[in-house]
């Protein structure tokens, strides 16, 4: 197969399947549909309440709907296509979809870092510079800086992504349960791919960096101005709001060290390397929502309303119709 090419516009993979009996299947399947079902419905409910009232139309409020967008993104790559595969048993994939799910997979992992870091800024600014905060963070500002990383975003996946396609494909069975760019390397007749390793370490160290680097940088100020700060009920405001933006970075990159952690013990079971393969897609789209719904004052109390006036119209037409 090393010598024979795959016509691209025929190319079929087949992806790697959960080895585990009918009934197991079918308690996955289930937690496979009600984890994707819920971070659906959270990520939606957050998107509706902040794109429908003015009053969330904030900075910190704005990067908060771009990483709901984002959570979407990556979970939908990847969820929707494993429960499929174990309900229908059909792990065939042809080329445009596993390129699709390969780049919602990169997307989302670098948008969530580079959206991070310019919520580590916003916080700083709103810190340690609050005199200034609305002159340095204005909507205009903050519109920029979320365009500008989903530009970067963008294009360092798709120059990834370019060096990848540009060989011709000689396989076709992927040994993990969903597309990325490694598969789809190990799946060319490439004989030299220094290039590609090089460029995905690379951004690998972009990415990350540009995320430890703003976060570290940022809570180190933020931390010496609330030490500072004799007001107590401004310290714990600010540590409170820091908080929430530190749990939701540390989520989505101890997903990823539980991956690498899994993979560096071969005794680990091979079900188990799958389902932490899948982590860092399913559990920051899953608890970013609730812990930002429960943390966030304002969201709490739009949420508070929303949910009221939905009952009293509940109960206004059950008691016409009565």
């Amino acid at each position: 197969m090393r010598n024979r090419t795959i016509d691209v516009l025929d190319a079929v993979f087949t992806l790697g399947s959960f080895d585990m009996p009918p009934e197991s299947k079918h308690v996955a399947i289930f937690i496979g549909i009600l984890i994707y079902s819920s971070a659906l419905l959270c990520n939606l409910v957050l998107l509706v309440v902040i794109a429908a009232n003015r009053s969330l139309h904030e900075p910190m409020y704005l990067l908060l709907f771009n990483l709901s967008v984002n959570d979407l993104i990556g979970i939908s790559g990847i969820v929707p296509r494993v429960v499929s595969d174990l309900l229908f048993e059909d792990r065939r994939i042809a080329l445009p979809a596993c390129v699709i799910q390969a780049l919602c997979i990169h997307i989302y992992g670098g948008a969530t870092l580079l959206l991070l870091s310019v919520m580590a800024f916003d916080r700083y600014v709103a810190i340690c510079h609050p005199l200034r905060y609305h002159t340095i963070m204005t909507k205009g500002a903050v519109k920029k800086l979320i365009a500008l990383s989903w530009i970067v975003d963008f294009l360092l996946v798709g120059v990834l992504f370019g060096l990848t396609l540009r060989f011709p494909f000689c396989k076709t069975v992927i040994a993990g349960i969903y597309c990325d760019n490694v598969s789809l390397l190990r799946l060319t007749c490439a004989t030299d791919t220094t290039v590609n390793n090089v460029y995905g370490l690379f951004i690998t160290a972009v990415f990350h960096g540009i995320g430890l680097f703003s976060v570290v940088f940022s809570y180190a100020w933020i931390l010496f101005t609330c030490f500072k700060n004799k007001d107590r009920d401004s310290k714990a405001k600010a540590l409170h709001t820091c908080a929430t933006h530190l749990l939701v970075f540390l989520i989505y990159e101890f997903s990823g060290i539980i991956i690498v952690l899994v993979y560096r013990f071969p005794g680990s079971p091979p079900n188990l390397q799958k389902f932490m393969g899948m982590s860092f897609v399913i559990f920051p789209p899953s608890l970013n929502p609730i812990i930002y719904g429960v943390k966030t004052k304002e969201i709490r109390r739009k949420l508070r309303e929303v949910f009221a006036r939905t009952t009293v119209g509940i109960m206004g037409n059950s008691a016409a119709g009565v």
